[in-house]
């Protein structure tokens, strides 16, 4: 009898924020106020052991903007009280997908509330909980399974958004990307019995595809590639799950200079739609993984480890064989460059006045500085500095100065867990120095960015010293990347040994340093004459595969209850003497929009016929609370497919549920 080689689970839960009033997160623009939501957004968690050592990882890919320490700490605080030491910081990796469409308000830094009015206790819970309840449902589905690795190339979903900075790298690292992009895909896939059970896929590409202008709650492309694989392949219910139900995620690399706007423009490529390019470059995503997960691969096998480390990337000494110059260096305090501050223009400019490159009265003011300290100007030149140092922490911790640095090892495969935005060149650095300790092949070992915590962006020095937006935004200057990989090498050398990793010192639990946002919630107010649920527009008697349906109803804030794992809308078909729910407020081809005005609350919901939605009869539901729940029902309306489809390009049905009469 063969022995088992791993067990795995898999998980996934509802992570959905506040759909109204609260700072998006990602752009930083006052007005981008959430205000509805196009697709709920999603925690996936994997659990993988290894019985013969005993040895389990969890990783967990989040449709959120960033993962900050404060998630971190209060997830594995929730996973320590249900089950000990089994999930702790060294195993358990906890990453975000950046997409730039989800509430903000849950750091503990200050940077991340410009826009939030401060901590939002609503929000922060519904990622924890949500996270905590995907790692609980992967634990309790652990099982034999099969583990399969398998590298692909995606060419057509991603651009280089910085190449004056990227084209300052050494010839022999630009011959690697000829595209400037780093066209590698992978696939970790589980099954059970022969059958797909879930699959992990790692693709670099900015989560951007929607601009500062959208103001409904996204998962942008990679939330949607995972829908469209779990839902519209697979047959996920999202809201009445069952055991047994595939999860696809999709993970980031090595994506700090590569934007999804193919034109090199926000909104624009494949086409001047962004719902539409979310849709593309999701698609696309999807369909290479999709592709790796019927090619043969590589049967998994070998054990599991795990190291991690603090850094405090403030006070980081650099040795000579890491530094490229044969001296030692150091990182230094926060700053963000004037180049920070412009943006990117390729996937959404930020402050007026600033530009990258160059930004004459900056730099000529920053030379001042750098002529009276040699040291600072070793640390951050040429950076043009605008904002930075300890005097911005004088209101309370302004941004992270230390993140946990890991490296996973599940057989053949290496993750490491950057807390920050790693560029293409940067992550080849960092893969080739952890693959030539261990002794693994460089398409083993993955950049896993955006990982239990947030440092902003890592480029590499040749990169820094062009201060495009990424240089502006490496924050500790122009040695954090060889910093990080002498971090990375300590980890792979304790791995390698079988011996313990420094622990460091982690940046400090500021849970009970925070201010609340104080939003003004006047009382829930129907329109005139009107109750919570009453329809105030009904949708036309008929329509056909293509068009939208509009239907408006008196709605009370959806603050009120996020409905995790809910819904705030149904669309219903008649399925003989019962009404059965085709799609909700976590489909693409739905929309729930929020509005507060002089008579009233209002929902406004859309739903896209797909192509090939069948004849028939239909209504929508609205749900929600104010003193108590309520819930709205439409008129009923016909589906007609006679004549052929029109409109809706790419829109398919999704599998319907019995919702009751």
């Amino acid at each position: 009898m063969t022995a088992i080689e791993y067990l795995a689970g898999r998980g996934i839960a509802d992570i959905t924020g506040e759909p109204a009033g609260a700072g998006m997160l990602g752009y930083g623009k006052s007005w981008q106020r959430s205000d509805g939501i196009q697709l709920r957004l999603r925690s996936r968690a994997f659990v993988i052991v290894h019985p013969a050592s005993g040895r389990r990882v969890l990783l967990v890919v989040n449709d959120l903007p960033m993962i900050f320490d404060s998630i971190h700490r209060a997830v594995l605080r929730r996973l320590s009280e249900r089950y000990g030491d089994l999930y702790t910081e060294h195993n358990t990796m906890i990453t975000a997908t950046h997409t730039h469409s989800g509430p903000g308000g849950y750091s503990h830094h200050r940077l991340y509330h410009s826009n939030t009015g401060g901590f939002r206790p609503k929000t922060f819970a519904a990622i924890v909980d949500g996270i905590t309840e995907a790692a609980g449902l992967a634990h309790d589905d652990l099982a034999p399974a099969t583990l399969t690795l398998a590298h692909g190339e995606l060419r057509d979903a991603s651009a280089n958004r910085s190449k004056v900075a990227f084209d300052n790298n050494p010839a022999a690292e630009r011959a690697l990307f000829p595209d400037g992009i780093d066209p590698r895909t992978t696939l970790l896939r589980m099954e059970r019995g022969g059958e797909p059970v879930a699959a992990i896929n790692w693709f670099g590409v900015h989560n951007t595809s929607m601009t500062n202008a959208n103001t409904l709650i996204s998962g942008d492309n990679k939330g949607y590639a995972a829908y469209h694989w779990e839902r519209l392949v697979t047959g996920v219910e999202y809201t009445d799950r069952r055991p047994g139900d595939f999860v696809a995620a999709f993970a980031q690399t090595n994506a700090g200079d590569l934007t999804p706007n193919l034109d090199l423009r926000p909104g624009h490529g494949p086409t001047a739609d962004e719902v539409e390019n979310t849709r593309l470059i999701g698609l696309r995503q999807y369909e290479a993984a999709a592709a790796l997960m019927t090619c043969p691969g590589r049967t998994v096998t070998g054990g599991i480890d795990h190291r991690l480390t603090h850094v405090d990337l403030g006070t980081l000494v650099v040795r000579p064989e890491f530094s490229g110059d044969g001296r030692e260096h150091r990182t230094g305090n926060p700053v963000g460059g004037a180049a920070a501050l412009a943006g990117s223009h390729e996937d959404g400019p930020a402050f007026g006045g600033f530009q990258e490159g160059r930004n004459p009265f900056w730099d000529g003011l920053s030379k001042l500085v750098y002529t009276c300290a040699p040291r600072l100007r070793d640390v951050q030149a040429p950076k043009g500095m605008v904002v930075g140092g300890r005097a911005l922490d004088l209101l309370g911790p302004y941004v992270a100065r230390r993140g946990p640095i890991q490296l996973l090892r599940i057989g053949p495969l290496y993750l490491i867990g950057i807390p920050a935005e790693v560029t293409v060149v940067a992550g080849l650095r960092l893969r080739r120095t952890v693959a030539a300790i261990v002794g693994a092949d460089p398409a083993d070992v993955l950049v896993a960015g955006y990982s239990n915590g947030y440092l902003h962006y890592v480029t590499t020095p040749e990169e820094y010293d062009t201060q495009q937006y990424e240089g502006g935004s490496t924050l500790f200057g122009r040695w954090t990347l060889p910093g990080l990989q002498q971090v990375a090498a300590g980890l792979a050398t304790a791995m390698r040994e079988g011996v313990p990793a420094p622990y460091g010192d982690p940046e400090p639990d500021l849970s009970h340093r925070q201010r609340e946002a104080r939003p003004r919630i006047p009382p829930d107010v129907p329109p005139p004459g009107h109750q919570f649920g009453d329809v105030l527009v009904e949708p036309r008697r008929r329509y056909r595969p293509g068009d939208l349906v509009t239907a408006a109803f008196a709605a009370a804030y959806p603050n009120n209850d996020l409905r995790r794992n809910g819904t705030y809308l149904e669309v219903l078909r008649r399925d003989r003497a019962r009404w059965r729910r085709v799609a909700d407020d976590g489909d693409w081809s739905t929309t729930f929009r929020w509005r507060r005005d002089r008579t009233g609350q209002v929902a406004v919901v859309t739903w896209t016929v797909p192509v090939d939605a069948p004849a028939g009869e239909y209504r929508i539901r609205c749900h929600g609370q104010a003193l108590r729940p309520y819930s709205g029902t439409s008129q009923v309306f016909r589906i007609e497919t006679e004549g052929g489809h029109h409109g809706a390009a790419g829109q398919t049905a999704a599998p319907g549920r019995t919702a009751g009469r």
